[in-house]
Parts: C-alpha cells; structure tokens; sequence
C-alpha cells in the first residue's frame, strides 16, 4: 500500500508524519511535531529518521509557505533529495490551508480566517470558505490591513488572538501546522511540481539590487 511522508517546517514548528493509504484516506504510521522557532535544518531529517522504516514514502508533500525563509528551503531540499533518492512522487501544500484544515476538523464546517507572523511586524493572512476553498490567497499585510482583510467571525493561526483582540469581535483559536494533520487538506490544496511561497520579498538582496527588489 503508498506511504506518503508529510513534511512541515515552514514556521516555528518543524513536524514531519508518515501515513499509509491511497488518494486522501490516510492512516497515520507516526509522526512528530516541536516548536523549535531555530534550527529545523538539524532538527528535520533526524525526526524523519525517526519515524518508521524511517519514513522511507512512494509520495513526498512538503509544505511551500508562506513563512520562514530558511524553514521553506529546508524542507523542499529535503523534500527534493528523499524524493530522488527514493523515486518518489514530490507534492507541495500551502501551509495556511493545513492550519485552516487543522482548525476545520476541531470547529466543523465553517468559515476561517488564518493569520500567522510574517516578520517585520506583518502578518500572513488567507481566508478558507466552510468547505476549504481558499477565497482570500495567503498575503503579507501590516495588522490594520490584515485585519480589515479578514471578515470571518473564527480565526486561527499564531497570531489570531492578537488579529481578533484588535479587531474587537470573533473566536480566536490559535494553532501552527502540524504535518500530522495533512491528511486532512482538500485535495485542491495539493500542488504538482512545488516551489516556495514566500508570501513576501526577500529581506536580503544580491549586490547592486534594493532590498526587497
């Protein structure tokens, strides 16, 4: 039966899970999650390492961000060289839709707005409608525009408590992705060929460019 090895590392946490099954009905094997907020480049392909038959999967799903610049290389690189070593099959998810998967399986079928740090006192925001599409792609927005952006009345992601305190009305329920959830995404969200989303510009720039540019 195909083994699909999820991968997770695109925020503070770093998750890694192996499930067995065909399409989306999974059956979770193992799997780890932590809150490193640093060094998830150490930290992951020993937790792969950990799982069973050490993760070794037909199908690899890496998250693609938006979030953290290192933690998204990271991953794909690692992502990228099981895959070849193992000739497998290399899938992306966006990490905002697994957080809004996350949280859709706890409250049910209703609208959520996800809001994660983006840096620089920015914050990632994506909408999900009650059935998963995604109405509002993920988008690095200051708290005033993030906030006027997001109109659901349930809010997830690292900075929901904040989003909903500032905004005055709604239900906050903060959460970061967890690799152990994948099978819960739509399979909509699911992404042949992946590359990273950054979400937004690079801090750092080559010599001779603007940051940013």
């Amino acid at each position: 039966m195909m083994r699909t090895l999820a991968i997770e590392c695109a925020t503070e946490n770093c998750s890694a899970a192996l499930f067995e099954g065909d399409g989306m009905s999974l059956r979770l094997l193992g799997g780890y999650c932590e809150r490193l907020g640093r060094g998830h480049a150490e930290r992951l392909v020993p937790m792969i390492g950990e799982l069973p038959d050490g993760g070794r999967a037909d199908r690899i799903a890496v998250s693609i961000g938006p979030g953290s610049f290192t933690g998204i290389r990271v991953g794909l690189a690692a992502a990228k060289a099981l895959a070849l070593a193992w000739n497998a099959d290399l899938l992306g998810f966006p990490t905002l839709a697994l957080i809004a998967a996350q949280i859709r399986d706890e409250l049910g079928a209703v609208p959520l707005g996800v809001a994660n740090n983006a840096g620089h006192g920015e914050w990632f925001v994506a909408s999900y409608a009650a059935d998963g599409q995604c109405v509002l792609p993920a988008r690095s927005l200051p708290p005033g525009d993030a906030i006027a952006a997001l109109a659901t009345h349930a809010v997830t992601g690292s900075q929901a408590e904040s989003l909903v305190e500032r905004r005055g009305f709604g239900e906050a329920v903060p959460a970061w992705p967890d690799a152990r959830a994948f099978s819960l995404l739509p399979a909509q969200e699911l992404i042949a060929d992946p590359h990273p989303a950054y979400g937004r510009k690079p801090d750092a720039a080559l010599p001779g460019q603007k940051r940013g540019a």
